[in-house]
């Protein structure tokens, strides 16, 4: 075992069926009096049902974070946090909505508790983003990590089996990617490992029966270990991609992941060998690029970056801006391998290696 040092950041976690009803318990122990509850608009009715136990201290409701924050809305977000004088953030939602709450948390030095309804992962991490002129910047700050998660996978069991799927499969790529980080160690290869088979017992599980209240917490274990590998490694080629697709062609967070996974992975893992023989071990197969595309495509997930509003003359165009300020990477980027990949993407083509 080779020598490691592990500065280990996380909130604090309440996990489990039913623990949403320690809200006001964890809201009085983070000392907050005043709270601005953020959302998305579609689940608004949720967050205002989510937080009725600690009404009486909630300053104000904003319900219109967005995908891939853009830095309108955070503007939009921050005149809200200062006009109702509030002091902390509670979010209710997924990624995007998280997401906001960290840049609050960034900008203002105020903290969140985040409440997730989906399995992003994005509320173990310290990485932040914000999208701007068709460009998403990206950064790690400690600043940004909620004070506390609480994970209650009742609360996703009516998450739509789409939703389901393409954010489970976000959640695998989080730590699928830091296999084969330079930062890996043994705590933490155990992290992925447990998290990515958790997620690929239960994603199949939640197809067959999107009520199974049983693989829903199991997901939802496996979001929370991945999205901690995530925090404590660092992100290569699939990261960089999505986040050039989702930041300038706006195309779907959780989707955009779930669809360049595998061929990410097809690219990546011929130079990551060790790697390659954890994943092989953890999905059962040892084509894993391959038994990725083909859990997606039994699960219902999208299998291109066409079906998901990409346009053919965008491959070149994300091909160049991947190109810049790359991530560090196992194989170097290629600029024909990676227009290949992209291509195939596109064009939804099951990877595979050879």
């Amino acid at each position: 075992m080779k020598n490691f040092t592990f500065d280990y950041m996380s909130p604090r976690v309440v996990f489990g069926a039913g623990s949403v009803s320690e809200l006001a318990d964890e809201v009085a122990r983070l000392g907050s009096r005043r709270l601005l509850v953020l959302s998305t608009p579609d689940q608004h009715n949720l967050a205002r049902d989510i937080v009725r136990p600690v009404r009486d201290i909630v300053a104000g409701y904003f319900d219109r974070a967005t995908m891939h924050v853009p830095v309108e809305i955070v503007a939009e977000a921050q005149r809200a946090f200062e006009e109702t004088g509030a002091d902390s953030v509670v979010a209710v939602g997924g990624g995007s909505t998280t997401g906001l709450a960290k840049i609050l948390s960034l900008k203002l030095g105020v903290p969140s508790l985040v409440i997730p309804t989906t399995y992003a992962g994005s509320e173990m991490t310290t990485i932040w983003g914000v999208t701007e002129g068709g460009l998403k910047r990206t950064g790690r700050d400690s600043r940004v990590l909620p004070k506390t998660v609480i994970y209650d996978p009742l609360l996703t069991v009516g998450l739509p089996l789409p939703i389901s799927v393409t954010s489970g499969l976000n959640a695998i790529a989080h730590a699928a990617e830091g296999l084969y980080s330079d930062e890996l160690n043994p705590i933490l290869e155990t992290m992925c490992k447990q998290g990515i088979g958790a997620l690929v017992d239960a994603i199949p599980q939640l197809a067959a029966n999107q009520a199974d209240v049983e693989a829903r917490t199991e997901a939802l274990f496996g979001a929370w270990l991945c999205g901690t590998a995530l925090c404590h490694l660092g992100m290569g080629l699939h990261h960089k991609l999505c986040h050039t697709l989702g930041g300038t062609l706006n195309l779907p967070h959780a989707e955009t992941h779930a669809v360049v996974l595998p061929h990410a992975m097809a690219y990546n893992l011929p130079s990551a060998p060790a790697a390659r023989r954890l994943l092989q071990g953890v999905v059962g197969d040892d084509d894993v690029p391959g038994a990725l595309y083909d859990l997606a495509n039994r699960c219902g997930a999208p299998l291109s970056l066409a079906e998901i509003g990409m346009r053919h003359e965008d491959i070149r165009v994300v091909r160049d801006l991947a190109l810049q300020d790359q991530y560090p990477n196992p194989r170097p980027l290629e600029q024909d391998a990676l227009e290949t990949l992209l291509s195939n993407a596109f064009d939804g083509r099951r990877p595979s290696i050879e």
